[in-house]
């Protein structure tokens, strides 16, 4: 199954180390950060559940919850946290859905058969609260994810939302951004009432 940006995402009922879930309940009115892992007792998925445990007040603040997935089973998740609270200086509390017959690594299209048959890539999935795709990443198995960006994407993505604008290449909070072409000169002053730039008609910057 392919998914796109927009599409509503597949829901899904599932244990976790935290206990079952029902996918789209379990949301509630917060984003999500749901992301794959190949497997447990791995050395990048164990620093990443570990990044992810630590930068559990970034998540918090932008009202995101993490949501880890490996194709192993719940008794193997505990037993590999307690070596990511080890090894990782932290403290796992997030849920990650145990996927042993790879139901829901299939449902989100995360097994890519060049890379395994069984186990996931390392699979982004922004979420919003109204259940809708709004950005994926696809790593593969040899390379970490940069939670610097998975950060920065959800602060644009949550900016665009509030503010109708968009953000340019390397934006940053506090940055200077866009204001679609879709938002009209009448519009843009009513939005915008500390003006713009105009660098071409359909190159409008201005600040927050």
């Amino acid at each position: 199954m392919s998914l796109h940006i927009g599409d509503v995402a597949p829901d899904f009922t599932a244990e976790t180390t935290t206990g079952e879930i029902q996918f789209h309940d379990w949301i509630g009115d917060d984003w999500v950060f749901f992301f794959s892992h190949p497997g447990d007792f791995t050395p990048v998925c164990t620093t990443e559940i570990g990044r992810t445990a630590q930068l559990a007040a970034e998540f918090s603040k932008r009202k995101v919850k993490p949501l880890g997935l490996s194709t192993d089973g719940v008794a193997e998740h505990l037993k590999w946290i307690k070596d990511v609270n080890d090894t990782q200086n932290t403290t796992v509390t997030f849920p990650i859905v145990a996927d042993p017959d790879s139901t829901v690594a299939r449902l989100y299209d995360m097994i890519h058969d060049h890379e395994s048959t069984t186990a996931a890539v390392r699979s982004v999935f922004i979420i919003d609260p109204k259940r809708k795709i709004r950005l994926t990443m696809t790593y593969p198995m040899n390379v970490g994810r940069n939670f610097d960006e998975i950060l920065r994407v959800i602060d644009a993505l949550q900016t665009a939302d509030a503010k109708q604008i968009a953000t340019p290449a390397d934006w940053m909070p506090g940055g200077k951004v866009i204001i679609p072409t879709s938002v009209s000169e009448s519009e843009a002053k009513d939005l915008f009432p500390q003006g713009w730039t105009e660098v071409r008609p359909y190159l409008r910057t201005t600040t927050l």
